[in-house]
């Protein structure tokens, strides 16, 4: 379920009208291992075990192809609110040692990290041998927009998709936090095991630091997004070889890092 009807007044210059609208569910779901409390995080219900999936990928915790044991243990209204996840000790990553003890919320994917050095991230730069087309962006975007059923129903939601090299479509999802959503895509292709296929991240929203990690962590070299990049976001971006686009849309975009990643002569969306 990811929206909830609420009845609301609508005004508009001196007329007022009783309304029912249909609203993003934001939702908390605490996420345990091995029965122990992890993290709580807020999030759209729906593809909850994607999200998980992503969510202990990014954060070093399981990085394994084995699939994990879900349990849901708790539901309030149907919708789970504690899921637990088996997982040996010999297979737990050294990101279960930086526990987050705070509550993440639906916009701030590192709220919980107890020190700035939580926030490091290493790894080899990522390279992209196959140009990206500009004019294959519009496409793309298009095609996601298509998908986002929660938004035309609420408004309230964000997008994240991946395609591959030949820009097919491997995977989208919604959620009201903009990092849950990746993660969900993210965890969705490791459940399929194709994450190696992804090679382009639509975003809907803005684009932080946490968004850029998360793909660096994905080996996914572009990212393309509808609203604005953080200045961390394209200093990472940069660091990490990642080519990041904002602001895409009415035929335009703005390349923020990594632009020999664009065709030459190849400049309009």
């Amino acid at each position: 379920m990811q929206t909830f009807i609420y009845q609301g007044l609508k005004i508009s210059d001196s007329n007022q009208s009783s309304i029912e609208d249909n609203l993003v569910v934001e939702s908390p779901l605490q996420i345990n291992i091995n029965n122990d409390a992890y993290t709580v995080v807020m999030r759209t219900p729906n593809n909850d075990f994607e999200l998980i999936r992503g969510l202990l990928y990014a954060e070093d915790i399981y990085k394994y192809s084995n699939a994990l044991n879900y349990e849901i243990t708790k539901e309030v209204e149907e919708i789970p609110a504690i899921i637990n996840v088996n997982i040996t000790k010999d297979n737990l990553g050294k990101g279960y040692l930086n526990k987050r003890t705070l509550l993440s919320v639906s916009s701030c994917g590192i709220c919980g990290k107890q020190e700035l050095k939580d926030l490091e991230i290493s790894g080899k730069k990522l390279s992209n041998k196959n140009l990206l087309s500009a004019n294959n962006i519009h496409k793309m975007f298009v095609e996601m927009k298509a998908l986002q059923n929660t938004f035309k129903a609420t408004g309230g939601s964000h997008a994240a998709a991946i395609f591959d090299k030949e820009n097919n479509l491997l995977s989208v999802k919604e959620d009201i936090g903009r990092h849950n959503a990746v993660d969900k895509i993210v965890g969705d292709l490791l459940i399929k095991n194709n994450l190696k296929a992804a090679n382009y991240l639509l975003v809907s929203g803005r684009v932080s630091y946490e968004i850029v990690s998360k793909a660096f962590i994905a080996k996914i070299p572009v990212i393309i997004a509808v609203s604005a990049c953080s200045s961390l976001a394209v200093d990472f971006a940069k660091e990490f070889g990642i080519c990041l686009i904002g602001f895409t849309r009415e035929n335009k975009m703005t390349i923020y890092a990594n632009p020999s990643y664009i065709q030459k002569n190849d400049t309009h969306v």
